[in-house]
């Protein structure tokens, strides 16, 4: 059985939940976020294939 997940979806749904349980984790958890995609944006980082 194969199992592909878009990395995106992953962290969206990660970060929801930590949301969920500690909503003062907002800010950090959009704040890495946006990080990573702007690090991701900026080296060509597709995903994991």
């Amino acid at each position: 059985m194969s199992f592909h997940a878009d990395i995106n979806a992953v962290v969206a749904l990660i970060a929801g939940i930590l949301i969920l349980l500690q909503p003062k984790l907002l800010n950090y958890v959009v704040a890495i976020y946006l990080i990573i995609i702007g690090i991701t944006g900026l080296t060509g980082f597709t995903g994991f294939r």
